[in-house]
C-alpha cells in the first residue's frame, strides 16, 4: 500500500467508471481496490473439523465487515481457513452488485473454481452478499456456477445450506430480514493491524436513490442494540485497538428503541427517552475510553444534524471527518437521484459544518452524466467543487445499475463520451481544490494515530490526523498504535509530512 491518501485508476472498468479516488485508510464505504479478491486467513479454529473455507471479498467496507461475520460462523462450526483454493472444501466469493467490473471479475473467479470442482465434485461453491440476491437465477440455474446462494441477511443458515448441498442439493437463501443486525456474532477480525476496526452498527438503507441498489440488495434500514456495539467497542479497546469506525450503509440513520413495537416510519419519528440516535450512539463509544477514537462511515447529509455536530465538537476523541456525499451541483438533477436536498441546501449544511467544526475534513461522492444532465447543470457541479475545497472525492460517471429505480423511469441518454469529458473535468476541479488546500496544513501540529510503518523506509511511521489525513513521520522512539505529536512540514496533494513535537 503506498503512504498516499488515494490513487487513480485510469479507464479499464466495464461499468465505465473511469476515475476512482481511493482512500487507503479503509474507513469508508468506498471500493479500496489493494483490498479486491483478499482471501481471510484465521487462526485454526479450537474445534477444527478438518474442513477448509477459501473465503474472497469484493466491495466496500461493508462486504469485508460481512466477511468477518461469515468468518465467524463457520469457525465456530470447526472450519480453518485457507489461502490455497485446492485445499478448500467450500469456496465462498462475497461480493457487491454496486459496480458492474465487480461482478465481472467475480463472475471469472467463479468459473474458475468450477474447473477445480471437475476434479473435486464434493467441493462447494457458493456466492454471498448484495449480488447473490440479485443474480440468483442466473447464477444456480441459468449459468451452473455455483451451489449456494446466500443473501446479507442469511448468513447464520450457511451451516445449514453447506448440509445441503452435501446431500446433494442446490441451497438458496436470499430473504431480507428487517431484524438482523448479527448483533451476537463477535467478527473475526481479518487482516487486522490490532489498532483499527470496523463496528458494524446497522444494516441496509431507506433513501432509495435513484442510482442505488443498496436498497434492493440490503433491504430495509435496522439499527443494532447500542449496548452491543459499546460491548464490541470495550472489547476491541481492551485487546490493543485505538481506533473504531462505525460502519453502515448510512450510519446518521441510526435509531434504535427498547420497545420492540417501534419499527419503521414510528420509530424514525419517535422522540422517547428511551430512544438512542447516532449522536447518542457516537457519545456512548466516545465514552469508552478518551484514547479510543472514533470515526463513522457513510453518511447521508439530511442525517448530520446539529446534535451529531455538536456531538463530534464535544468529544477530542470523535474524529473531525464528515463524508458528506453531493453526487451534484444541480438541483434538478439531485430531485431525479431522489436525494431530498437542494444544491442551495448542501451549501448551508456543508457552511454550518465548518462553522461549528472549523478544521473538519469533509470529503464527498459525485457523479458525472445523469441521466438527461445538460451541460449547464454539469457546470454547476464543476462550480460546486471549486467553491466547496473538499478534502478529497470519490468522482465516478454514471454507470446505470440493474433494478434501481434510474434504470426503471430514465432513460441513460449522456453519451459515454461526454460522461468521461464531464468527469475529467470534475477531476480538474478537484485536484485545484486539493492544491489550494495543502497550504493550511503547513506549520500546524497534528496528533497522529500512527497505523504502520512507512512503505517507502523502515525508518518512517505513518498514520491519521483526526481530519483523516495519511500524516508521514520519522519513527524515533515510536511504535505503530502510539499517538504521535507531528508538525507539519511538507504537503503533496496526497500526504502530509511533518517532524515529531515532544
Amino acid at each position: 500500500m503506498p503512504d498516499c491518501h488515494f490513487i487513480e485508476f485510469l479507464p479499464k472498468f466495464a461499468s465505465g467508471e473511469t476515475y476512482l479516488y481511493i482512500m487507503h485508510d479503509h474507513s469508508d464505504k468506498k471500493i479500496d481496490e489493494t483490498r479486491q479478491g483478499e482471501p481471510v486467513v484465521l487462526e485454526a479454529a479450537a474445534n477444527a473439523n478438518g474442513k477448509k473455507l477459501y473465503l474472497e471479498s469484493y466491495g466496500c467496507a461493508m462486504n469485508f465487515a460481512d466477511s468477518e461475520i461469515v468468518a465467524s460462523i463457520l469457525k465456530d462450526k470447526g472450519y480453518s481457513t485457507t489461502r490455497n483454493v485446492e485445499e478448500a472444501n467450500v469456496i465462498f466469493i462475497n461480493t457487491c452488485s454496486i459496480r458492474d467490473n465487480a461482478e465481472v471479475a467475480a463472475r471469472n473467479k467463479l468459473k474458475q473454481f468450477n474447473v477445480l470442482k471437475k476434479n473435486k465434485p464434493e467441493l462447494v461453491i457458493g456466492v454471498l452478499g448484495c449480488m447473490a440476491e440479485r443474480l440468483k437465477s442466473k447464477f444456480l440455474e441459468e449459468e451452473k456456477l455455483v451451489d449456494i446462494v446466500a443473501g446479507p441477511d442469511s448468513y447464520r443458515s450457511l451451516p445449514e445450506l453447506i448440509g445441503e448441498v452435501e446431500s446433494g442439493q442446490k441451497a438458496v437463501n436470499v430473504l431480507l430480514s428487517r431484524e438482523e443486525t448479527y448483533a451476537d456474532i463477535a467478527p473475526v477480525r481479518m487482516q487486522s493491524n490490532g489498532i483499527t476496526a470496523y463496528i458494524s452498527i446497522m444494516r441496509g438503507c431507506d433513501n432509495m436513490c435513484s442510482f442505488c441498489v443498496v436498497p434492493f440488495t440490503r433491504g430495509r434500514e435496522r439499527s443494532r442494540d447500542p449496548f452491543t456495539i459499546v460491548k464490541e467497542a470495550k472489547d476491541l479497546f481492551s485487546k490493543g485497538y485505538k481506533e473504531v469506525t462505525l460502519l453502515g450503509q448510512n450510519v446518521d440513520s441510526y435509531k434504535f428503541s427498547t420497545n420492540p413495537d417501534l419499527k419503521g416510519k414510528e420509530l424514525k419519528e419517535a422522540e422517547a427517552d428511551d430512544i438512542i440516535s447516532f449522536a447518542k450512539l457516537l457519545e456512548m463509544v466516545a465514552l469508552v475510553s478518551p484514547q479510543l477514537r472514533v470515526r463513522f462511515s457513510t453518511s447521508h447529509p439530511k442525517d448530520i444534524t446539529d446534535e451529531v455536530l455538536f456531538t463530534i465538537k464535544k468529544y477530542n476523541n470523535i474524529c473531525d471527518y464528515i463524508h458528506l456525499p453531493i453526487q451534484s451541483g444541480n438541483t434538478r438533477i439531485l430531485e431525479k437521484m431522489n436525494r431530498t436536498y437542494t444544491s442551495e441546501w448542501y451549501v448551508q449544511k456543508l457552511n454550518r459544518i465548518r462553522e461549528l467544526i472549523p478544521d473538519c475534513g469533509v470529503t464527498t461522492d459525485v457523479i458525472a452524466g445523469f441521466c438527461s444532465e445538460t451541460e449547464e447543470e454539469h457546470q454547476d457541479t464543476v462550480n460546486l467543487m471549486k467553491w466547496a475545497k473538499f478534502d478529497m472525492a470519490f468522482m465516478y460517471y454514471y454507470s446505470e445499475r440493474p433494478g434501481t429505480l434510474a434504470e426503471k423511469k430514465y432513460e441513460d441518454d449522456v453519451p459515454e463520451e461526454t460522461k468521461k469529458r464531464r468527469l475529467q473535468e470534475i477531476i480538474e476541479a478537484q485536484h485545484q481544490s486539493q492544491r489550494d488546500n495543502v497550504s493550511r496544513h503547513l506549520g500546524k501540529t497534528y496528533e497522529v494515530l500512527a497505523e504502520g510503518v512507512s512503505k517507502k523506509s523502515d525508518e518512517e511511521l505513518m498514520g491519521r490526523n483526526s481530519q483523516s489525513h495519511v500524516v508521514v513521520f520519522p519513527r524515533g522512539k515510536y511504535n505503530p498504535g502510539d499517538y504521535v505529536k507531528v508538525k507539519i512540514t511538507e504537503c503533496t496533494r496526497a500526504t502530509l509530512k511533518g517532524i515529531v513535537v515532544e
